[in-house]
């Protein structure tokens, strides 16, 4: 479904992705893990057009989509809930979501957003609520909800579990299973590798904007090097 060959990606003069090929087949979630600043969101920022690759070639079912503009990706079927949530804080959670089905024909509106409502349904208790009075995990589901709204084939998702609680990173990780068993094809990039490795069907490891390892969720969840450099020597 997705194919990444090759792809270097740049900031001024530094080169934060070094080459990278990574591929994601339809019906998978696939993880990428690695420490703060390995480039993780790099590389889910460059598939999504923004930044463009300097080099290498970004392939979605079939089609080469590295050239095409950032706000042309919900359209093709791909739809982005990025790091620090960036909802519309002024806006109600209703008025988020109706932002969210605007690249859609809103034929489908009404049983969408009531399938968002039923995956997270603080949002409907919340739906006339401003979005930036909402707690950290409330503004995670709206951002995740607000990406589902545009109905995607391919949901990138970056760090759905920073600064949340434990309890609300089990919920929110369960959630994410339930929408790739819905058909939805997960590419996740997320710091808590013991959540993430045990939730994806493969991932990859990430270290200085290189990838240094890839296998099986639970085959890299059981490896003591990744054990010992990102699960707390193991606990």
């Amino acid at each position: 479904m997705l194919k990444i060959e090759g792809v270097h990606t740049f900031y001024g003069q530094i080169e934060a992705l070094k080459g990278v090929d990574l591929h994601i087949k339809k019906g998978e979630i696939v993880t990428l893990i690695g420490a703060n600043g390995a480039g993780k969101s790099t590389l889910l920022m460059t598939v999504f057009g923004n930044p463009k690759p300097r080099q290498g070639r970004i392939i979605y079912e079939g089609q080469d989509i590295t050239d095409v503009p950032a706000h042309e990706m919900v359209r093709l079927g791909i739809a982005q809930s990025p790091e620090g949530r960036r909802i519309f804080s002024r806006m109600t959670v209703y008025e988020n979501l109706q932002m969210g089905a605007l690249p859609t024909d809103g034929s489908t509106f009404d049983e969408d957003i009531r399938e968002v409502f039923r995956l997270f349904p603080r949002l409907e208790e919340r739906r006339n609520q401003r979005g930036g009075t909402l707690s950290g995990g409330e503004q995670q589901m709206l951002a995740i909800g607000r990406a589902l709204m545009s109905k995607p084939r391919l949901l990138l998702l970056d760090e759905p579990s920073l600064g949340l609680a434990p309890l609300v990173v089990r919920q929110i990780f369960d959630i994410i299973r339930e929408i790739n068993e819905k058909g939805v094809t997960v590419f996740l990039v997320e710091q808590n590798a013991f959540h993430a490795l045990k939730l994806a069907h493969r991932g990859y490891v990430m270290v200085n904007g290189v990838i240094t390892m890839t296998g099986a969720g639970r085959e890299l969840l059981d490896n003591p090097e990744i054990r010992a450099a990102y699960l707390e020597g193991g606990h």
